[in-house]
């Protein structure tokens, strides 16, 4: 199997599951069969147009190759049709969404490093693919984007995107290489979610016995 099959095989992958993650997240909330496809289409295929349009790759492959649209519109289908028997649906949507995050930070990182990126900027460029389809499917189901939560969401995106870099760099873009830094992704996404990590938060002082806001006090 060539390299440019296995990255065909890994997007198409990803699709399929944040296809998946966003039907379910859009069959909880009870949307009909067109919000549920649509959902699907936009957690899917977000990342990668976004990507796409950062590399000037137009059209995006979202829209030039028929396989991926197809791919998010038949697995969303299938959720909305087989949506009975997953009975733990949230439980679903995390899984899925963290192994959608590991597939797309490594194929969004190594296509920006085929576009000539350098590599910081071939990093960020991996996980805003990875976070963008996520984005999208949390804003259309009224949900406060995990990006923008305490959880370990975007950093482990983009500690995936640091190995994938490294790893081109040193010459190592063969299967089993990509493969692990895919599962460092996933991995990490899970254990935060099972330990509850989180990135810190600002605190904020208690509103005063007076009634009076202690955030609008100058500092010196």
């Amino acid at each position: 199997m060539t390299t440019s099959t296995a990255l065909l095989l890994a997007d198409l992958t990803g699709v399929a599951v944040f296809a998946a993650s966003g039907a379910s997240a859009a069959v909880a909330k009870r949307l009909d069969l067109f919000g549920v496809a649509f959902v699907g289409f936009v957690a899917a295929l977000g990342g990668g147009i976004l990507r796409d349009l950062v590399i000037d790759e137009v059209p995006p492959l979202a829209f030039a190759d028929w396989r991926y649209a197809a791919t998010a519109a038949i697995t969303a289908l299938a959720v909305f049709w087989l949506h009975p028997q997953l009975v733990r649906l949230r439980t679903t949507v995390l899984v899925l969404d963290a192994a959608g995050l590991a597939l797309f930070t490594v194929t969004g990182t190594l296509k920006a490093l085929d576009a000539r990126v350098p590599a910081v900027g071939a990093c960020l460029i991996g996980m805003l693919t990875a976070i963008g389809g996520g984005l999208g499917r949390d804003l259309l189901t009224a949900e406060i984007p995990v990006v923008l939560r305490r959880e370990i969401y975007a950093l482990a995106a983009l500690a995936g995107s640091v190995l994938v870099v490294l790893l081109y760099v040193t010459g190592k873009t063969g299967p089993a290489p990509l493969t692990a830094a895919a599962v460092l992704v996933f991995g990490l996404r899970l254990i935060a979610l099972r330990r509850r990590w989180s990135a810190p938060v600002a605190t904020l002082r208690p509103p005063r016995a007076d009634g009076s806001d202690p955030r609008t006090d100058r500092e010196w």
